[in-house]
């Protein structure tokens, strides 16, 4: 990518906000644009990093043996009045709704009336099970309180998953080859998140469990025993019987040594059982040839919500605490190398050109700053603003075919040549 075709222009940073940097930082600079409240639009390198992460999802769920597809985001009322849910969701205010001639449609806020309607269709006999549909989409909310830009908007990419059983015991294996994806899902991204338990709540259910993220950015508690890592959300201890539910469940019997930790909710895994399948007719025909209902399970992670942490996570700062920019992880960042030119020298510029093609030709992507009338110093802060993972600067310095290749984040330099890229794939061996 060359940053002239991108109209950027230099930047200056102010009153960054504290909680939450990162995304202040991505407002500023124009690669996040707020049309309302928890409404936003993503330019390249945000979008691209979103991109990343949907890719990574994709893979894990598909070596997992999930089948992806893609249900409608406009949906008619009729589904949601069959599920009972319809009433429930627009009286309190979650749904967004139109109105026409044709009669009333949803935005969907969730996807468990849609896949059920999918799957009646599909899934007929216990032949066709067990199965697991997925899909990456919008969501929208009428959220009341939108709060941490990308972390709880109106609109917002989510991965929502759900299984399909013929009982019990089959939702029971579903659900924890999920949760074996998911962790893994997240420790390619390079967050480190804890499994707690959870409540259902209004998905119902007799099980679930929330993928939480240890960060002060984040607006849930939760208990946390360092020991053994296990977590609980607090909501559990409003439960009557908490104590037996935590001992036949999980197998908690001692909650006195864990701690209060703030914690950000990245993703969420319910066993549903037949509560939808029920609501909605969802039957097949079972090995002694009668109708039976569907157990269920529902998984969901926060796309746009994951790209936010990973940038709040990438903060760089000085030795003082001051916020320098954000350098992206190698395995995250679009761009790895961002080329720094003197635009004025000729021979620099022409070293630089080659250099960004040689990267090309080799796969790894780079951004060229061929921007006119900017400073070198002020270029090289861009890098950081940009979240690039290595620099290379040429400049005075640079002579031959030989170039210096930064470590944004450690400041970690090494010498290269043009040769060195030739079927290179990393560019730190």
């Amino acid at each position: 990518m060359k940053l002239s075709q991108t109209g950027m222009g230099a930047t200056k940073l102010n009153n960054i906000d504290e909680m939450y940097p990162a995304q202040s930082i991505l407002l500023q600079t124009g690669q996040l644009v707020q049309y309302g409240a928890g409404l936003f639009g993503c330019n390249t390198i945000p979008l691209l990093v979103r991109r990343k992460v949907e890719q990574i999802i994709v893979e894990t769920l598909n070596k997992y043996g999930c089948i992806e597809t893609l249900l409608p985001l406009l949906q008619p009322d009729t589904i949601w009045k069959n599920s009972g849910r319809y009433d429930q969701y627009v009286n309190d205010g979650t749904m967004l709704i139109t109105e026409s001639n044709k009669g009333t449609f949803c935005l969907a806020p969730t996807g468990e009336e849609a896949v059920v309607e999918f799957a009646r269709e599909k899934l007929k006999s216990y032949k066709n099970l067990p199965v697991t549909y997925y899909q990456i989409g919008e969501k929208f909310r009428n959220e009341i309180r939108t709060r941490g830009y990308l972390l709880r908007g109106k609109s917002f990419p989510m991965l929502d998953a759900y299984s399909f059983d013929e009982d019990e015991k089959g939702m029971e294996v579903s659900y924890k080859n999920i949760r074996k994806a998911f962790l893994e899902i997240f420790e390619r991204l390079g967050l480190k998140v804890i499994p707690i338990v959870a409540d259902n709540g209004a998905m119902g259910g007799k099980k679930s469990e929330e993928f939480m993220l240890i960060s002060e950015q984040g607006e849930d508690k939760i208990l946390y025993d360092e020991k053994t890592g296990i977590g609980l959300n607090t909501e559990i201890l409003e439960k009557e019987n908490y104590q037996e539910y935590l001992k036949e469940e999980y197998g908690i019997e001692d909650i006195s040594g864990f701690k209060e930790i703030r914690t950000m909710e990245l993703g969420h895994i319910f066993q549903l059982g037949t509560r939808y399948s029920e609501m909605m007719n969802g039957k097949y025909i079972n090995r002694e040839g009668k109708e039976a209902l569907y157990y269920m399970g529902c998984y969901g992670i926060g796309v746009s919500r994951t790209v936010a942490a990973l940038y709040e996570e990438s903060i760089l700062k000085k030795e003082n605490g001051e916020i320098e920019g954000i350098v992206l992880p190698e395995n995250i960042a679009p761009f790895k190398v961002q080329i720094v030119p003197k635009m004025e020298d000729e021979e620099k510029l022409e070293f630089a050109k080659k250099l960004y093609n040689k990267l090309k030709e080799n796969g790894i992507e780079a951004i060229l700053d061929d921007r006119e009338n900017i400073t070198m110093g002020m270029k090289i802060k861009d890098c950081k603003i940009l979240g690039t993972p290595y620099l290379v600067v040429i400049g005075n310095k640079q002579s031959g075919e030989e170039f210096e290749l930064e470590n944004v984040r450690t400041g970690e330099k090494k010498n290269l040549t043009l040769k060195d890229l030739e079927n290179c794939k990393e560019l730190y061996r």
